[in-house]
């Protein structure tokens, strides 16, 4: 399995505090439960914001023209 990008991390980080912080504040809410209801919500989104960052394509090399295949060494 390959490992998370920096843009992976940071933008799902993000997403979990920010997501918690502005649920907890919408919610006013003081049980635990619904804490911990918010704070597994959020983290459910931070993963799915993390998984869908698209991720860098390896780079191919380009492809020889037919100029390039078709070079004939020359001595002098």
């Amino acid at each position: 399995m390959p490992r998370p990008t920096v843009a992976q991390l940071a933008y799902g980080s993000c997403t979990v505090v920010l997501s918690t912080l502005a649920m907890l504040l919408l919610s006013q809410t003081s049980s635990g439960l619904a804490i911990t209801v918010i704070a597994l919500a959020a983290l459910a989104l931070g993963l799915l914001v993390a998984m869908t960052v698209p991720t860098p394509r390896p780079v191919e090399a380009p492809a020889q023209t037919t100029a390039e295949k078709e070079r004939v060494p020359t001595t002098l």
